[in-house]
């Protein structure tokens, strides 16, 4: 039997099946996941698998009226299931719900082939794309994490024990017993390392705060167009694929807004249903950035036909890392992506909402459609902080001038007879911040 904990090869054969339970109850389900339809989960599910580069040969979906403890599916549709895995010699069979150890276990007898869920799904995928040390790290931490729990396996050698030392050494260690201390052992060294580069991290952020540039962090579900708004807003060359979690890893770069304000734009994971709760988790360094962002940027695939049901995954997720309904309200800006998609009489009739309700900013980041115009919504809820002060800067100190020009707005100027400009000067906190630091109080 395989390792059932083990990596997926890549370009083999799968299935995908999506099992639920008939009739099940709203409250039953997690985020947006009561909006879906089984259909749109079902074609969410193959497009995660394709992202690890798995053909998938079949697709189907498994309704059932109560979950088997033994299997999750009824003896019926696992017969079924093991017709299919025969016909296509398929390698691996995805099942799109979280399977327990022993259902995982027992599939794998019966169907005679690998079997994952969909927690084993996203790490797979999270282990393909992460590219810096701490996506790796958490990718590994989270892997080993989930690992532990599959370790019920009936396999010969997890049954033998390693003998005591001397009297005191009792019955001797299991090989389970010792695969868990082995586990634990690495968990543990993995965790230290982490908190190592979560430090490094901080450093970082407390630098930046010292510059400081305010933080727009750009969220939303996976695929919604995230790398490729963010590349279209700071000529970057970030990946952008159409690929359920191309982006893994977090990007920042500075960028000037029309105001000439500078700030920093950070590129996120994309988020999804059902995100095992370890691995938001482990990934919690990483959506950090997120909590300090001055300014959250939710990107929705407006053209995908599950967006609502994305939109309330994405607003759950952001609930349960600390970002409540309250602050959404006052730090996030709603963006409706990929309108280029959408029929010319829709994509008008959302332009003309928007304008006449201004709570979203519909855009495309493939044409550059109303990227100017968030650009500009940007500045505006930045500057709805921004401080008016009088400042008296020496006439010949061209350079405090010349940065209370370009990152302020003087709305009075008057140069007397000591040699000082007194100005009244509209700033941000973070740039009156940055003046102090660089030319001294200038009340």
């Amino acid at each position: 039997m395989s390792d059932p904990s083990g990596p997926v090869a890549a370009a083999g054969r799968a299935i995908v099946v999506h099992p639920y339970v008939r009739g099940a109850s709203p409250a039953d389900e997690v985020g947006g996941a009561a909006l879906r339809l089984p259909e749109a989960r079902l074609a969410e599910a193959v497009g995660l698998t394709a992202a690890i580069e798995l053909d998938v040969v079949e697709a189907i979906e498994a309704p059932v009226d109560r979950i088997r403890p033994a299997t999750w599916l009824g003896t019926g549709k696992v017969a079924e299931l093991r017709g299919v895995v025969a016909e296509y010699a398929v390698d691996v069979v995805v099942m799109n719900c979280a399977l327990s150890p022993v259902q995982q276990r027992n599939l794998e007898r019966e169907l005679k082939t690998k079997v994952i869920d969909r927690t084993g799904l996203i790490l797979e995928i999270f282990g393909a794309r992460a590219a810096t040390r701490e996506g790796r790290l958490q990718v590994e931490l989270a892997h080993l994490s989930y690992q532990k729990s599959r370790l019920v396996r009936s396999w010969t050698h997890l049954e033998r024990q390693r003998g005591g030392v001397g009297f005191l050494g009792g019955p001797g260690e299991t090989q389970i017993e010792a695969d868990r201390r082995i586990l634990s052992e690495k968990i543990t060294r993995l965790k230290r390392e982490l908190e190592t580069v979560t430090r490094t991290r901080e450093l970082h952020r407390r630098n930046r705060r010292k510059v400081p540039h305010p933080i727009v962090a750009l969220v939303g579900y996976t695929n919604a167009g995230k790398s490729s708004l963010f590349n279209r807003m700071t000529r970057a060359k970030v990946l952008a694929a159409d690929l359920l979690f191309a982006t893994l890893d977090p990007t920042m770069r500075g960028i000037e807004l029309p105001s000439g304000r500078q700030i920093i734009l950070s590129d996120t994971v994309g988020f999804v249903s059902d995100l095992p709760t370890h691995l938001v988790a482990a990934f919690r360094a990483t959506l950090e950035e997120v909590l300090e962002a001055d300014v959250i940027v939710h990107v929705r695939d407006v053209a995908h036909p599950e967006t609502e049901a994305q939109k309330a995954d994405v607003l759950a997720v952001l609930d349960d890392l600390g970002v409540d309904e309250a602050e959404q309200d006052a730090r996030m800006i709603e963006v409706l992506n990929k309108v280029d998609l959408l029929p010319d009489d829709e994509r008008a009739a959302l332009f003309n909402r928007a304008a006449r309700l201004h709570t979203v900013l519909p855009v495309s980041a493939l044409t550059g459609e109303g990227v100017d115009g968030l650009l500009a919504t940007l500045d505006e809820k930045l500057g709805a902080a921004r401080r008016f002060v009088e400042l008296s800067v020496p006439l010949s100190d061209g350079a405090a001038l010349a940065f209370l020009y370009q990152h302020g707005e003087v709305v009075e100027r008057r140069d007397g007879d000591d040699g000082l400009a007194h100005l009244t000067v509209g700033l941000d906190p973070a740039d009156l911040g940055r003046f102090e630091k660089r030319f001294g109080s200038a009340a």
